[in-house]
């Protein structure tokens, strides 16, 4: 909390619900895939990556790479990480140019980063490789799928949130452009 008020890592509004809505929001995906390297995009305030390193259940039984472009934010996780002594490893830079450099990862995380269809273009590399991804989203999910299938082959599940009643986590198990994903994507390259 301290950090919060030089540091935005979470929303003033939510600073009385911090257990439930952010820490507790972080563990629900804890049953939901097992794997010893993770990888959290765009890490902010450290949910659900840090929460997810701290929950390991013994030291060093896996790594959480927390990857975050903002430098005040990235250097609360490093002390935070440092302080704490867990199994984070933070690295700064843009989700697309620091995922592909990860090597293979077991689980990919994301909280309130981008909308579904760019989404699915920083977990492209990671869920291609094998990783299997657990996005946090909030209740326009079905429209935000509507959009990414225009581009999108996905196979997926979507688990409701046990801490937000309008929250839903979509489990991505495979993912692959469509004809049209790859059409845009050249067209974008050139």
């Amino acid at each position: 909390m301290e950090r919060n008020q030089v540091t935005n890592l979470i929303a003033k509004s939510t600073v009385a619900h911090v257990w439930t809505r952010h820490v507790a929001d972080s563990l629900q995906l804890l049953p939901l895939a097992q794997g010893r390297t993770w990888a959290d995009l765009g890490s902010g305030g450290g949910f659900p990556g840090l929460v997810i390193a701290c929950a390991m259940e013994e030291p060093h039984s896996g790594v959480v790479h927390l990857i975050e472009s903002r430098d005040r934010k990235a250097a609360f996780l490093r002390e935070a990480a440092a302080i704490i002594g867990m199994p984070a490893i933070v690295h700064r830079g843009r989700v697309e140019e620091v995922s592909p450099k990860l090597g293979p990862v077991d689980i990919v995380t994301a909280r309130a980063l981008a909308p579904l269809p760019k989404l699915l273009e920083y977990i492209e590399p990671l869920v291609t490789n094998g990783a299997k991804a657990l996005l946090m989203k909030g209740q326009d999910l079905e429209t935000e799928l509507t959009q990414a299938a225009k581009y999108w082959k996905i196979q997926a599940e979507i688990v409701p949130s046990k801490t937000d009643p309008s929250g839903r986590i979509l489990v991505v198990f495979e993912l692959a452009r469509s004809d049209r994903g790859r059409q845009q994507r050249s067209r974008d390259v050139r």
